[in-house]
């Protein structure tokens, strides 16, 4: 994780909700791939209240005519 944020406080009784946007996808020639994602989390009044950047490996599809 990166660009680790917590911009405004979280309260008890506080309702929170979450966001996951994909920022990036970086290809390889192997069976996985990078892709980097932004996770943000908002309170119920729409304020942001925690933000991050994560990059994960992830499995491709197979290619068309794999067995």
């Amino acid at each position: 994780m990166s660009e680790v944020k917590f911009p405004d406080p979280v309260f008890h009784g506080d309702t929170l909700r979450a966001e996951t946007s994909l920022v990036a996808v970086r290809e390889s020639r192997s069976r996985a791939g990078l892709v980097e994602f932004e996770h943000q989390c908002f309170k119920q009044d729409g304020l942001l209240v925690a933000s991050c950047k994560r990059m994960a490996l992830m499995r491709k599809r197979p290619s068309e005519g794999a067995c």
